[in-house]
């Protein structure tokens, strides 16, 4: 890690650090007995450890000179495996949490065990601590490649890939000690929120100024959704939450916005955060890893664009539809409703993008599961984007809202668009990264695609039918005119889909474990031959467009 950097970037890591270890101990120091002052302890000891990584190696041999004819693959071996860290935390939470809602004494009786203090440990675990750094990794990878361009700064990566992991450290170590906004995704407080501004606009900068390097004039349809995906999350960010704190040495914080306008904030942010975040970051996997992995070129590079302007003004508007039937005005509901209609337009663009790729080697997705990963992702993205629409539609909502229904449609798209799209994408980039002739075992990402897929299948028809079922209870009226079953009666009903849903997370937990295992084995195994034109002086490789 260290043995990248001259010896003057050396100090310059150091004085970063110990910058930070000052902060965290004026946060110790002002919070004391407050939460604030456990997340400055945290801060120390995660600085430390970091510091002294970069002081044991202080004196190490110099990098080679001619470093940039090479790309700068360091952070992103780490990224990945921190990614994977990650994923096996916050799946093993979500299992943990599923399990609760069949078995409520897993709770053990402790407020840091109930469901509201794990439930966000694993959307953050999973949709940050997972996703953000595959993002993370996986666009210093493609921005380089397509580019034919090394990452325009040597401490920056570094800085944006730890300074994330400390924002997802504190946000799921507070949620533990009760520490939370109450705000779907964006629970952490207000001083781990500033943090992440600093490493999102570092992120942004590092971005802009790879690109701004490149030996090609063009920039490859992946760099799009990666840049709509840094931007437009940092926005989001911002404005949600905006925020006071009670003081300087106090956790707790209150948004400045009140009321409805709260509601409409936050969903503006949460949608767009499913849709930039979720969507658009992971579009630039795909549109990068299939074409390289299936050997063909992209169907057509036109409906790519098209699809990414479509997506990007469609999606920005269509949050309203989670506050129907609320205060809320009726005409902002009817506007998010419409948009989510026409925003399967530019979504089945590109999941039918994806599979027309895949023309003329369809024999490649029957024997290779690493492919098959990214078909059934794109295959799940457009069944997700259509159930999305679908259930934006007012009556639709009015049997969904508040159901397992919702549950079951986020985690269609979290495991068999997000996840598999990423473990896809790992698959092929893992070997190349470690420059491996293939991975450790061919019959391991067998393994791991029908553990996932079986997982991804039971819990989502699980919480399908679960949803429909405690969605029609909950509407269904004697001839009296009062309810027919009890809030108890429903629990009873749906016992069974949760002990389903919670064995099908389990399936995809160990199909995590295994992709952890077959990575680390990849990664240990002996090197392939050298790579041929794989930098930034040689050609580039990025998916040559059909159009």
């Amino acid at each position: 890690m260290v043995a990248q950097l001259t010896s003057s970037e050396r100090q310059y890591c150091a004085v970063i650090l110990i910058l930070m270890v000052i902060v965290g101990v004026a946060m110790a120091a002002l919070g004391k007995s407050d939460p604030l002052g456990v997340h400055g302890v945290i801060v120390i000891v995660y600085s430390g450890v970091l510091l002294y990584l970069v002081l044991s190696a202080f004196y190490g041999p110099e990098p080679q000179e001619d470093r940039q004819a090479s790309y700068y693959d360091d952070p992103i071996k780490v990224g990945i495996a921190l990614s994977m860290a990650w994923a096996v935390f916050g799946m093993f939470m979500g299992v943990w949490v599923a399990s609760q809602l069949a078995w409520p004494n897993l709770a053990f009786d402790a407020a840091w065990s109930t469901f509201g203090r794990l439930r966000p440990t694993h959307t953050t675990g999973v949709i940050f601590g997972f996703g953000g750094n595959a993002l993370i990794a996986t666009s210093f990878h493609v921005v380089q490649r397509t580019s034919r361009a090394r990452l325009a700064g040597q401490i920056s990566p570094w800085f944006v890939l730890f300074g994330f992991n400390l924002f997802c450290l504190l946000a799921v170590s507070g949620y533990l000690i009760g520490v939370t906004q109450s705000k779907e995704y964006a629970e952490a407080e207000w001083y781990a929120d500033l943090w992440l501004v600093i490493v999102w606009v570092s992120y942004f900068i590092l971005y802009i100024r790879t690109l701004a390097r490149r030996k090609e004039p063009h920039i490859y349809v992946a760099n799009w959704y990666y840049l709509a995906f840094i931007l437009v999350v940092a926005i989001l960010h911002i404005v949600n939450n905006l925020a006071i704190p009670v003081s300087w040495g106090h956790a707790k914080s209150y948004t400045i916005w009140a009321g409805v306008q709260d509601a409409m904030v936050q969903w503006w942010y949460g949608h767009n955060a499913v849709a930039f975040f979720l969507t658009s970051g992971f579009l630039g996997m795909l549109y990068y890893y299939l074409p390289v992995r299936a050997g063909r070129p992209i169907f057509s590079y036109r409906l790519s664009i098209l699809s990414f302007w479509g997506i990007t003004f469609f999606y920005i508007w269509v949050g309203s539809h989670h506050l129907h039937y609320t205060a809320l005005p009726h005409w902002v509901q009817n506007l998010g409703m419409t948009f989510s209609v026409m925003l399967l337009v530019p979504s089945w663009a590109s999941a039918g993008n994806a599979l027309l790729t895949l023309n003329g080697a369809w024999h490649k997705v029957r024997d290779d599961a690493t492919l098959r990963f990214m078909f059934v992702a794109a295959v799940f993205y457009g069944l997700a984007t259509f159930e999305g629409s679908f259930l934006a539609i007012r009556p639709v909502n009015s049997l969904s809202h508040y159901t397992d229904w919702t549950i079951g449609h986020v985690h269609a798209g979290a495991l068999g668009w997000v996840a598999l799209i990423t473990f896809g994408s790992l698959y092929t980039l893992v070997p190349a990264l470690w420059k491996r002739p293939a991975m450790y075992s061919a019959t391991l990402v067998e393994v791991h695609f029908w553990l996932a897929l079986a997982g991804t299948l039971i819990y989502v028809f699980a919480m399908w039918n679960s949803g429909i079922i405690q969605g029609l209870m909950w509407r269904t009226y004697t001839e009296d005119g009062t309810l027919t079953y009890s809030f108890v009666d429903t629990l009873v009903a749906m016992y069974p889909y949760y002990i389903a849903r919670a064995f099908g997370g389990l399936l995809f937990l160990l199909g995590a474990i295994v992709a952890c295992y077959n990575i680390w084995m990849t990664a240990r195994g002996a090197p392939a031959a050298a790579v041929v034109g794989d930098g930034p002086a040689q050609s580039g490789v990025a998916p040559a467009p059909a159009e």
